[in-house]
Formats: C-alpha cells, sequence, structure tokens
C-alpha cells in the first residue's frame, strides 16, 4: 500500500518533472509588507542550485558575522531556482553593493523594523513543469487540482522530510527507543520532528482511507477533531463545523505528539491515539490536516506534451504532495531526478 493516500480513487496519471533550476521554481510570499526603515536590511535574494544553508553560509563569510546573524523565513529546495527574503543589520548596506555569487543574486532590498524570523512567511508560489503529459490527460490534471483548490489537499509531510532513501526515519525511531545516542542538539530535535511527522502521516493516511470509504472522498470530520481557525486559535466544537470547514474559516488539525499540546476527543482520539506517544518528551504541535491551493494556472504546450503548472500553497506544505495528488500515486527523490525523454 502507498505511504500517501489521497482522497480521491481516479486512475493513476503517468507524467514526469524533475527538480531543476529550470523546471522547479519557487517564490517565497511573505507575511506582510515591510516597513521601509528600521535597523536591518530586508535582502529579497534568488538562490540556483544551493540549500537555503548554503546561501546563508555565503552571506556569513563575505559580511564575516555568524550565520545566526543571518534571518531568515523557510527552508527552500536545493534543487530548483528559489526566492526568498533573509534579513542582516542595517549597518551592512554599503557592504552588500560589493556582494558577488554565482549561484546568488539580490534582487532588491529594503529597511525592516526587525530581524526576519522563522515562519515570517504566508506560503510560497511554485512553478512546475511536466513533461509527457498526454493532451488526453490535461483535462484529468486541471480537474483533480480545481476540486483540490475547493475541497482541500491532505497535508502530508512529502518525501523530502525524510531523506533520499528514508534513513532517518529508521535513525529517529533507534533514538527515541534508546539504541541510538545522538549528542548532537540540532541532529536530536531534528530526528524528533521526523519522529513526529511519520505519525501524523500515518495518521492522516488513516482519515483520508476512511473519507474515501464512508465520505465520497470529502474529508471525513469526526466528534472530537480539534480545528485551527483562520485567526491560529484551536477548538473542540460541540457539534461540527461543518460549514465553517466548507467556507475556508476553519480547519481539521492532526497531531504531532509530545508534550503540552491540546489533543482531540471522542471519536477523533480512537484513531489519533494510535499515532501517538505521550511519553515523548518534547513540545508538541497541531498541523493542518487539509491545505487549500490557491491562483492554480496551466499552461499547456501540446506540440511537446509539456504542461506548466502554476499554483500557491501555504507555508509548511509540500508542492510534490500536489502533484502526487493530481498523479494518485507516490513519488521519491529518484523520480524528481533527471530523465531521458521516450
Amino acid at each position: 500500500m502507498k505511504q500517501r493516500e489521497y482522497l480521491h480513487e481516479n486512475p493513476e496519471i503517468q507524467f514526469k518533472f524533475v527538480q531543476n533550476e529550470k523546471d522547479f521554481i519557487v517564490d517565497e510570499i511573505p507575511l506582510g509588507e515591510f516597513k521601509g526603515k528600521g535597523n536591518f536590511i530586508v535582502l529579497h535574494v534568488k538562490k540556483v542550485e544551493l540549500t537555503t544553508w548554503d546561501m546563508i553560509a555565503a552571506f556569513a563569510e563575505f559580511l564575516n558575522i555568524s550565520a545566526e546573524k543571518i534571518g531568515y523565513a523557510g527552508l527552500k529546495d536545493k534543487h530548483a531556482t528559489t526566492t526568498q527574503y533573509i534579513s542582516v543589520e542595517a549597518k551592512f548596506e554599503n557592504s552588500l553593493k560589493k556582494f558577488r555569487h554565482p549561484q546568488i543574486k539580490i534582487l532588491k532590498k529594503t529597511k525592516h523594523t526587525h530581524s526576519i524570523r522563522m515562519g515570517d512567511l504566508a506560503g510560497n508560489r511554485f512553478s512546475i513543469t511536466l513533461y509527457e503529459v498526454d493532451n488526453i490527460e490535461v483535462g484529468r490534471i486541471e480537474k483533480i487540482a480545481r476540486k483540490s483548490e475547493q475541497l482541500g489537499l491532505p497535508n502530508y509531510f512529502g518525501y523530502q522530510r525524510f531523506g533520499r532513501d528514508e534513513d532517518s526515519i529508521n535513525q529517529a525511531k533507534e533514538m527515541i527507543k534508546g539504541d541510538l545516542f545522538v549528542k548532537d542538539a540540532k541532529l536530536k530535535k531534528f530526528l524528533i520532528s521526523i519522529y513526529q511527522s511519520v505519525f501524523f502521516n500515518e495518521w492522516l493516511k488513516e482519515r483520508v482511507i476512511l473519507s474515501r470509504e464512508k465520505n465520497d472522498g470529502k474529508f471525513m470530520l469526526l466528534d472530537g477533531d480539534v480545528y485551527l481557525t483562520n485567526e491560529g486559535k484551536l477548538f473542540t466544537p460541540k457539534e461540527k463545523p461543518i460549514k465553517d470547514v466548507a467556507e475556508k474559516k476553519v480547519v481539521p488539525t492532526g497531531l504531532l505528539c509530545g508534550t503540552d499540546v491540546f489533543r482531540a476527543r471522542d471519536e477523533a482520539r480512537e484513531i489519533e491515539k494510535k499515532y501517538d506517544d505521550e511519553f515523548l518528551y518534547e513540545k508538541g504541535l497541531r498541523r493542518e490536516a487539509l491545505v487549500f491551493p490557491k491562483d492554480i494556472v496551466f499552461n499547456y504546450n501540446k506540440h511537446f506534451n509539456v504542461l506548466k503548472v502554476t499554483f500557491s500553497l501555504p507555508k509548511g506544505s509540500y508542492a510534490t504532495v500536489f502533484l502526487e495528488n493530481i498523479a494518485n500515486r507516490n513519488f521519491t527523490a529518484l523520480d524528481a531526478k533527471e530523465f531521458k525523454f521516450s
């Protein structure tokens, strides 16, 4: 059985995509407008075939400061062309005029009142080229994408979360069981997040299958579900807020197990507790079970069977999950590598 199941049961659609600088474009959507004044410089930066860490390291080395002095909102794919916002103290404004790097370009500078912090983004806009798309399949692809725009997309953690061979999953489980000692604090925190992510994905998969079997492919709401409002508040209603979910005012959430976290109740808890570790000594969280893709645009070249799809997703969600939903099959890192045209 697939690791990630989706709400529809349409036949698989065969297409190929490549994570590279030409065919996989990611643009960060900032949380709000920058002030235009203040003690920090916000740089709108384009990077090519670099991780966010590599890009930050390049700026840190050039400015002769520690990487911790550079603010950023989120991590972007390496095998892509991406734009994002970073911040440094305004005193480096003149020095930055001399910055040159073959894989990094500063697109724009503006001042702001504070440093950019992790999570300070609304989402990302993706532009991905799909190859070997039969012209008969274009209509099916658009129909499935539009349905996810309306009814929501299961918000799985994508394959990128778990490493190329998913070896980090085994390391995380061994560490939690006590069979693997990890000294590095950052690696330990990362492996715990992997552990939480595996449980979340398995929970979501069960809820998706239940929704297909008993709710005609619409995400099935259960008594005791925990919802997140547009204002960021969590609550469990006395009655299912079906209307509010349909109007995208609230969204059901799943558990990232740990301490001090709002857990589901009643019927929803019966499923959730199978994917919970109440003894995990790490802060727990709730994650949206559904996300809603926005502003989907298709551009098809029938002569070359190439389809470019552009869409926006909220922060923390995966473009490859959007593609998996369309294809109704799981991808791996190997699927996104360069291929020979047939």
